[in-house]
């Protein structure tokens, strides 16, 4: 008997709970679709989004031009208090691109993507474009060259939405060191010199936990085998991959 008055006892505390919530988790979603639709109509890029609010969550639906209009109008909507989450169901309706211009624009803007920085030649990205979706994958030093290449593809026209599959690689200064004793092993070498004269396609030097990865293009053959041999030689790489691509043309 007592065993179960316990039970009923909890079991009426559980209900009392959930109808306690039910009747407080949504008492802020009108103050909330107020906010988030004056965010939304302040904003000239953002005229075109429509918002919902079901205790407390944020649906966004409607059209922008750019996908980085798309990121901002999350953002927005997320800073206002009392929002639990947001669904971002906006489409980007902007100027349709075919992709393999739109992959060309891309590649060249990434390509002098932070030119002059340090970190320049120690980080590598590719891109694929299908129907307007851009998928980025490769590998950055930190999160700076990251974020100013997603900023690059989120504001360019055509892309429509964007996969990251980007890596940053962890802090270490073994691996600092060792990505610039790579870099000088390669480039005062006097048959890859030359390359270090374009920093915009430069021999890209990926370095994780002491593995190195060699990306980008050379000339000949030659080049890239004296490439891997500069890196192989160089002391505490634990392994080097070669994946130059002998430019043909």
């Amino acid at each position: 008997m007592k065993k179960q008055f316990v039970a009923v006892t909890v079991a009426l505390l559980v209900l009392l709970s959930m109808t306690a919530f039910a009747a407080t988790s949504g008492r802020y979603d009108q103050q909330i679709q107020q906010a988030v639709s004056q965010k939304m109509h302040g904003a000239k890029q953002l005229q075109n989004v429509n918002s919902s609010v079901d205790d407390g969550i944020v649906t966004l639906t409607g059209t922008v031009n750019l996908y980085q209009d798309k990121l901002n109008a999350a953002k927005k909507a997320k800073k206002i208090a009392n929002v639990s989450g947001v669904r971002n169901n906006i489409e980007v309706a902007g100027a349709n691109v075919a992709d393999g211009q739109l992959e060309q624009k891309l590649a060249k803007k990434l390509a002098f993507d932070r030119v002059g920085y340090f970190d320049n030649t120690f980080n590598y990205l590719a891109l694929d474009v299908k129907d307007g979706v851009v998928t980025l994958e490769g590998d950055m030093v930190y999160d700076t060259p990251k974020d100013s290449a997603m900023a690059i593809v989120a504001s360019t026209p055509g892309v429509k939405d964007v996969v990251d599959n980007v890596k940053v690689l962890p802090a270490s200064f073994f691996d600092n060191s060792l990505r610039v004793k790579i870099a000088r092993a390669i480039y005062r070498d006097p048959v890859l010199s030359r390359y270090a004269i374009d920093p915009v396609h430069p021999i890209r030097i990926v370095v994780d936990n002491g593995h190195v990865t060699l990306y980008g293009s050379v000339q000949s053959t030659m080049d890239k085998n004296v490439a891997g041999i500069r890196a192989g030689a160089v002391p505490g790489a634990f392994s080097v991959e070669n994946k130059l691509v002998v430019n043909k043309g």
